[in-house]
C-alpha cells in the first residue's frame, strides 16, 4: 500500500498521495490520525500527522465560532465571520471543517457554525458585511451568544467627527459650530439606517438646532412627517426656533380643543408638536400616523418605565427615535434604559435582564459604556469650549395656558378702564408682575407652578443644572419674586445652596452672601434683583443666568449677566431669557427683530429711555388673540 503524506496548505491539513494528488480528508479522520489509531486514509497508509508536521500542535478542542466587529465611522461598521482560536480571530472561507492558525490545527464543528448562523439570521444580522449601528448596540449588548466576539469598533457618537467638508443643508437658515455639525452628521447616520439615538448633550449646546438640522435634511429626502413631543413650556419656543432656522417646513401646534379627529391634517404636515400629556389623552389619534422621526425632548420625562407617558410614547409608530434630554445619564445607569429602549427598542433587553446585568456601581458603568457608546452622543461645554463664544444667549418664549391668559387679558382691560393710555407705565408694571406670578398680583394655587409655565420652566432648568452638580443667577425685578422662590424652592431642593440678593440686603453684606456662595461645593442659585446685584458683585461660581423676566432697559439686562463673567470664568456662560409670548414681556423683548442681536432688540433709548410707543402697543396686545 502506498504511503500518503500530511502537509499544510492554506490554513488547512492536506493529504499528498504517492501520486502527487492532494486530497482534503475530513475533520475526524486528521483527528483520529493525532490522538487515535487511524493509520489509513483516502486508500493509502499514514502516520501521524505529528510525525509529518513537526512544527504544528493538534487541538483536541474545536475552534468556537465568532463574529469580528470592526470600523472606526458609523458607515463603515463591518461584522466577519470566523472562528476563535487560542491565539485570536481567523477567518474561515468556504465550508472547511478544520482551520490551522499561528502553528496550530483545530476542527471546526458544522453543528456549532449553523448555530451561530441562526442566531444571526433571528437578529437579521448578515454573517458577513456592512452593520447598523443598531446592531453593533445590540451585539454588544448580548450577554450570551454562540460566538465569540472579537470587538475592534473604535467608533462612538461623541467622537463621530466627519472630516470631510459638508454641503448647505437646503432649506436650513442657521449657522451651526463644528460640533453642531458633527452631531448632524450622526444624527442623519442613524435616521438613514432607520435607527435612533440619545443627543445628550450639555444644556446650552443647542441640541434643538442640530434636531431642527436633522428634519430639514429629512424633509429634503422626502421623507416624513415628524413629530416632536415636548414639555408644555417647550412648545413655542420649538415653534419659534423652526420658524427661525428651518422657514419652508410646515408646522403645526396639536392642542386645543380642535384637536381631535385630524389624522388627515397631521399627515400633511411636516412637524406636528405636541405636549406630553396631549400626546397620552391623544394616542389613539396619534398613533394613526406612520411617523418618518419622533423627537421627545426632555427626554428624561420617560425615564420611568412604567409611567403612561413612557408606555404611551414608546408605544407610537415610527421609523427614527431621538431622545433629546441634557441631564447626565452616566451617572443614573437604571433611568438609561427606558430611554434607551426608546430609541432603539428591545435592543438593550428586557428592562429586568438589564438591571439584573447592570446595576449602579462604578464597574456597572464601565461594562454599560461601550455598549451605549454608539448610539448616545453627549458633547460637554468644556469638550467644544473652543467652538463657543463666552456667553451663550438662549431664549426661552413660553405661551400662556388659557386660564393664565384670561386671568393677564381681564387685568389689562382692568388697568386701561382705571389708568388710561397716559398711565401706561403703571398698567404694564402690572402686567410685568403677573407675567412674574399671579401671586404678585393677587392670589393664585397653592403650588407655584401649577398653570405657570414661566416658573415650571424655572424648575425644569434648575433640575438640569444642579444635576450636573452646577451653579446658577436668576434674576428677577420684584422682591416678592425673590420671597416666593426662597420659600418654595427648598422643598424641591432640599440639599441646594439658596440665598437671594436685592435692595433689602445691605450692601456691606451682599459679598458676605456672594463668598458664601462660592464656598459651597455643591449646587445651589442666588436669586438677584438686577439692581441690587448690577455693580461691584462679580459672581463667576455661576455658569448659568435665568432672566426671570425681560427689563424695559437691556443694559441693565446685560449688566445683570456681565455678574457671571469675568476673566476668572473657565467655562461658556449660558444666558436663559424667559418671557411670555404675546404679552408686555414680549413687547419688551422685540417681537419684531426677535432674530437680532439682544441689544438691537430692546425697545429703549441709549439712555435706557422707555419708548412711550413700546408701552402703548404693550397695553394692547393680548394672549388670547
Amino acid at each position: 500500500m502506498n504511503t500518503a503524506t500530511w502537509v499544510v496548505e492554506n490554513c488547512q491539513i492536506l493529504l499528498r498521495k504517492a501520486s502527487g494528488e492532494r486530497v482534503v480528508p475530513p475533520a475526524i479522520d486528521i483527528f483520529r490520525a493525532v490522538f487515535g489509531r487511524l493509520r489509513v486514509c483516502a486508500d493509502e497508509a499514514v502516520r501521524s500527522p505529528l510525525d509529518d508536521i513537526s512544527s504544528l500542535t493538534f487541538s483536541r478542542a474545536p475552534a468556537q465560532p465568532a463574529v469580528r466587529l470592526s470600523g472606526s465611522d458609523g458607515r463603515n461598521l463591518r461584522l466577519t465571520f470566523g472562528h476563535a482560536t487560542d491565539t485570536g480571530f481567523v477567518r474561515v472561507h468556504g465550508e472547511s471543517d478544520q482551520l490551522v492558525h499561528d502553528g496550530r490545527w483545530y476542527p471546526i464543528r458544522a453543528d456549532l457554525v449553523q448555530s451561530a448562523f441562526d442566531w444571526l439570521e433571528i437578529a437579521g444580522v448578515k454573517p458577513d458585511g456592512l452593520i447598523t449601528v443598531g446592531e453593533l448596540v445590540a451585539l454588544r449588548a448580548q450577554k450570551e451568544t454562540p460566538f465569540a466576539v472579537f470587538d475592534e469598533v473604535v467608533f462612538d457618537a461623541a467622537k463621530s467627527v466627519i472630516d470631510e467638508p459638508r454641503a448647505p443643508i437646503a432649506g436650513f437658515s442657521g449657522a451651526l459650530y463644528p460640533y453642531q455639525l458633527s452631531g448632524v452628521a450622526f444624527l442623519s447616520l442613524v435616521a438613514e439606517q432607520g435607527v435612533g439615538c440619545i443627543l445628550g448633550d450639555e444644556m446650552g449646546l443647542g441640541k434643538t438646532a442640530q434636531v431642527i438640522a436633522l428634519l430639514q435634511i429629512e424633509k429634503n429626502a422626502g421623507r416624513g412627517p415628524a413629530l416632536v413631543v415636548a414639555p408644555a413650556t417647550l412648545l413655542e419656543n420649538w415653534r419659534r426656533e423652526l420658524a427661525s432656522f428651518a422657514p419652508t417646513l410646515t408646522v403645526s401646534l396639536h392642542a386645543g380643543a380642535d384637536r381631535a379627529g385630524i389624522s388627515a391634517r397631521l399627515q400633511g404636515t411636516d412637524i406636528i408638536l405636541v405636549s406630553y400629556d396631549t400626546a397620552m389623552r391623544d394616542e389613539e389619534i396619534l398613533s394613526q400616523v406612520a411617523w418618518n422621526v419622533i423627537v421627545l425632548d426632555e427626554a428624561q420625562a420617560i425615564k420611568n418605565p412604567e409611567a403612561q407617558r413612557t408606555v404611551t410614547v414608546k408605544r407610537l409608530p415610527r421609523r427614527v427615535s431621538i431622545a433629546v434630554t441634557g441631564t447626565p445619564l452616566e451617572n443614573r445607569i437604571d433611568d438609561l434604559w427606558s430611554l434607551a429602549d426608546f430609541a432603539m427598542p428591545g435592543l438593550l433587553g428586557g428592562r429586568n435582564a438589564f438591571l439584573s446585568q447592570f446595576g449602579n456601581e462604578i464597574e456597572d458603568a464601565v461594562r454599560l459604556a461601550p455598549i451605549v457608546a454608539p448610539m448616545l452622543l453627549r458633547r460637554k461645554v468644556m469638550d467644544v469650549a473652543q467652538d463657543l463664544p463666552e456667553r451663550i444667549e438662549v431664549p426661552q418664549a413660553l405661551q400662556m395656558p388659557l386660564h393664565l391668559a384670561q386671568v393677564y387679558e381681564a387685568l389689562r382691560k382692568r388697568t386701561l378702564e382705571e389708568f388710561g393710555p397716559t398711565g401706561g407705565l403703571v398698567a404694564t408694571t402690572r402686567l410685568r408682575m403677573l407675567c412674574a406670578h399671579p401671586r404678585l398680583v393677587g392670589s393664585w394655587y397653592a403650588d407655584p407652578s401649577i398653570e405657570m409655565p414661566k416658573y415650571e420652566r424655572t424648575v425644569e432648568l434648575l433640575e438640569e443644572i444642579f444635576s450636573g452638580g452646577e451653579k446658577a443667577l436668576i434674576f428677577s425685578t420684584y422682591q416678592a419674586m425673590a420671597d416666593l422662590f426662597m420659600s418654595d424652592m427648598p422643598r424641591r431642593f432640599p440639599k441646594a445652596f439658596l440665598d437671594f440678593i436685592d435692595g433689602r440686603v445691605e450692601g456691606t453684606m451682599r459679598q458676605a452672601v456672594v463668598d458664601r456662595f462660592f464656598e459651597h461645593r455643591g449646587y445651589g442659585v442666588l436669586f438677584l434683583n438686577p439692581k441690587a446685584a448690577g455693580s461691584g458683585l462679580n459672581i463667576t461660581t455661576a455658569n448659568h443666568v435665568i432672566h426671570y423676566n425681560p427689563e424695559w432697559n437691556p443694559a441693565l439686562t446685560a449688566q445683570a449677566s456681565a455678574r457671571s463673567y469675568r476673566r476668572k470664568q473657565t467655562r461658556p456662560v449660558t444666558i436663559h431669557h424667559l418671557f411670555y409670548v404675546q404679552t408686555v414681556e414680549d413687547v419688551i423683548r422685540g417681537a419684531a427683530a426677535f432674530k437680532q442681536d439682544l441689544a438691537r432688540e430692546a425697545v429703549t433709548g441709549h439712555e435706557g429711555d422707555i419708548d412711550p410707543m413700546a408701552i402703548a402697543q404693550a397695553l394692547h396686545v393680548s394672549p388670547l388673540t
